[in-house]
């Protein structure tokens, strides 16, 4: 039975992207069948996978909006075992085409619910907002990873998303869970990066990820390459990082342990 999780944040730049297609790539390199659902208009984690968005075909826009089927809009990437329904900029049109329309909310949930099995996880790729798409993908999913940037203001934010998290939950999704809060573009050198994963621990204890994502150069050039990290340099600290994330992810799903609930 697969499992949906989206990777959300409505702050900018704090690396869902970034994690999400590397964090696909990489559970496709462990063996999972993966299937990555960008739901992001300016359709990063496309292109990100060699995926020109103008390209034609099915888009995650034409699920939502025409009803097109999910399977029909899947396509191939760089790896085998990582598929993709890319996005492109017409879904930024999509809220106000959606807003009218009955169970608005549960419009990604229907389009996901035929193929969530065919996969082992599936992940959703969220904008940096909170608008409607992203409550679709909240509601679709069954739990959230929420990437925090180790800068200042980092937990700037983080307040209102699991506010938006504890409605989704009552009045939407009761299974919505949080899977984790991953640290991203960590520099150990920096007090500041320790003390903000020391504020961190200190308020979500175990819900956050043992793996810490480091600033990487690698990791800023592999998108411009249409490669993964793990494809563009095996060997740098990002892609290193992103392995640990994957395994610990599939340890903790191989478990069975329940994500702790939002608070």
């Amino acid at each position: 039975m697969g499992k949906i999780i989206a990777i959300a944040n409505q702050k900018g730049g704090v690396g869902k992207t970034t994690t999400a297609f590397n964090l696909g790539a990489c559970l496709a390199a462990d063996g999972k069948k993966v299937l990555l659902v960008d739901a992001d208009p300016q359709a990063n984690a496309t292109s990100g996978l060699g995926i020109d968005p103008r390209e034609e075909g099915p888009s995650v826009y034409e699920c939502l909006i025409d009803g097109c089927p999910a399977a029909d809009a899947v396509k191939d990437t760089c790896m085998e075992r990582l598929k993709i329904i890319s996005s492109r900029i017409d879904l930024v049109g999509a809220e106000l085409e959606l807003m009218n329309r009955p169970d608005r909310e549960r419009t990604m949930a229907g389009v996901l619910a035929p193929v969530k099995d065919d996969y082992d996880f599936v992940l959703i790729d969220c904008s940096p907002s909170l608008g409607l798409i992203t409550v679709n993908a909240l509601t679709a999913a069954d739990s959230v990873i929420i990437p925090v940037q180790a800068e200042y203001f980092a937990l700037e934010g983080i307040a209102q998303l699991l506010n938006t998290i504890r409605i989704i939950k009552s009045r939407l999704r009761p299974e919505l869970e949080i899977e984790g809060f991953l640290l991203t573009m960590y520099d150990a050198r920096l007090r500041l990066a320790n003390q903000i994963f020391e504020e961190l621990k200190g308020h979500f204890g175990a819900m956050v990820f043992s793996t810490v994502i480091p600033r990487n150069i690698k990791l800023s050039e592999s998108p411009s390459h249409g490669l993964p990290v793990i494809l563009y340099d095996p060997d740098s600290r990002g892609a290193i990082a992103y392995r640990q994330l994957s395994k610990e992810l599939i340890s903790k799903n191989k478990k069975k342990r329940r994500p702790h609930p939002a608070r």
